[in-house]
């Protein structure tokens, strides 16, 4: 029997990370506020990914810090004492996070599907979202929102930065020139397209007219990479890699007219602030995990990388295996998309 869920006041939300994720989520919480004005909502959220959504309207939010290994579990059950809730929505299938849900005490807790529910998720949930054959990740997510009774679910995004930050971004970028950003690094190296190649991107985009920005987080291998696209380049480039914070990071993507990037968080932050992306993709399945507004933008070797690695038909969201198949992306492919993007009305 289907639960009445126009009655519930409260609702937790698990979702941990990772950046893209909860910029996906975001978007599926937004439609529950649409539906449901007067709920209340607990979201239990990794520690990076509290920073960028800290300031998110009429959410509590409670830090779930990996690092602290086995006492994460026991600081959440404490940080949730003495709270039921009438909803938890378990999003994220990790045997890490179906630990964590132990900690959560709620009347009905809603699921992927059997077929998603992977790393024993159906073991502490009652209730599924119903199954998707094809899904983007937020149309995933976006399910559970349904499965709770909302009807309204288009995607839209209200993250609010500090003012601080958006006087920060809009004094870096003032100026007539359009601008693009490369949040050039992935999380892991494979997934990162050639240095050479961003470097001759960014020189075609300021033969252009454009200024271009490099972005990204504080990591070695960030900064090392940013760096090499540097000296590869033939004109000057700007180099912001690891200075800035999330909250600068997302109103900076905000003020520029497009971003270039591999499968990463920053990409689809660029997409909560409506800002076309073009993405570069090889290992994971674009139709799944792209850039969600600028999906027609991508730039994808998939299909050719995951030839030949599955017999039949490929299971949906198969990542493709091999650490050089961003090679297969060409400078040339980069520059045509780019090319029609200026040629779309973009700014000139």
């Amino acid at each position: 029997m289907k639960p009445d869920f126009s009655s519930m006041t409260s609702l937790c939300l698990l979702r941990l990370s990772a950046i893209g994720d909860v910029c996906h989520a975001v978007a599926m919480v937004q439609a529950i506020q649409r539906q449901y004005p007067k709920l209340a909502i607990t979201w239990v959220i990794g520690k990076v990914e509290y920073q960028l959504l800290k300031h998110l309207p009429d959410v509590e939010f409670v830090i779930f810090d990996k690092s602290q290994g086995w006492r994460s579990y026991g600081n959440l059950r404490k940080a949730l004492a003495g709270q039921k809730f009438d909803v938890l929505l378990h999003m994220q299938v990790a045997l890490r996070a179906s630990i964590a849900s132990l900690m959560i005490k709620a009347k009905v807790r809603i699921g992927f599907d059997k077929a998603r529910a992977k790393e024993g998720q159906w073991l502490v949930t009652n209730h599924t979202i119903e199954p998707q054959t094809s899904p983007h990740v937020l149309e995933g997510f976006m399910g559970f929102a349904k499965a709770i009774g909302v009807s309204d679910l288009r995607p839209a995004w209200n993250i609010p930065v500090p003012v601080e930050d958006e006087q920060f971004a809009q004094q870096l970028v003032e100026g007539i020139e359009p601008v693009m950003i490369i949040c050039a690094a992935a999380s892991k190296p494979e997934r990162n397209w050639l240095a050479k190649r961003y470097a001759a991107a960014a020189d075609h985009m300021i033969n252009r007219g454009y200024r271009v920005i490099l972005c990204g987080g504080p990591t070695q291998q960030e900064r090392q990479l940013a760096t090499d696209i540097e000296l590869a380049s033939n004109q000057l480039l700007e180099n912001l890699v690891g200075k800035t914070s999330l909250t600068q990071l997302l109103a900076l993507l905000k003020q520029a007219d497009l971003v270039l990037s591999p499968d990463t968080g920053p990409a689809h932050m660029a997409v909560t602030q409506g800002t076309p992306v073009i993405g570069l993709y090889a290992h994971s399945n674009p139709g799944r995990t792209g850039p969600y507004l600028s999906q027609h933008r991508v730039v994808s070797v998939y299909e050719q990388a995951i030839t030949g690695q599955f017999d039949g038909e490929v299971p949906w969201g198969t990542r493709a295996k091999g650490s050089e198949l961003m090679q297969l992306i060409s400078v040339e492919q980069v520059i045509n998309s780019l090319d029609e993007f200026i040629v779309s009305g973009a700014p000139s």
